[in-house]
């Protein structure tokens, strides 16, 4: 994946506060290809719907 689609310093800055622990730099590109992941099943539910318009329901849920 070439875009990275969260944003690093927050999630760094997350884990830090939560547990103390460093973050290694491959955690943002791996989180993106997920995150990537989830909005493509989001844009075909949105598709299969007849919406041009993403909504919280077409999300997959269960992470």
């Amino acid at each position: 994946m070439s875009e990275i689609l969260v944003v690093a310093s927050k999630i760094k800055s997350y884990i830090k506060e939560k547990s103390g622990m460093n973050t290694s730099g491959a955690v943002p590109e791996e989180l993106s290809k997920r995150v990537a992941i989830l909005l493509e099943k989001a844009i075909e539910n949105a598709k299969n719907d007849g919406r041009k318009t993403i909504m919280d329901r077409d999300i997959p849920q269960g992470l």
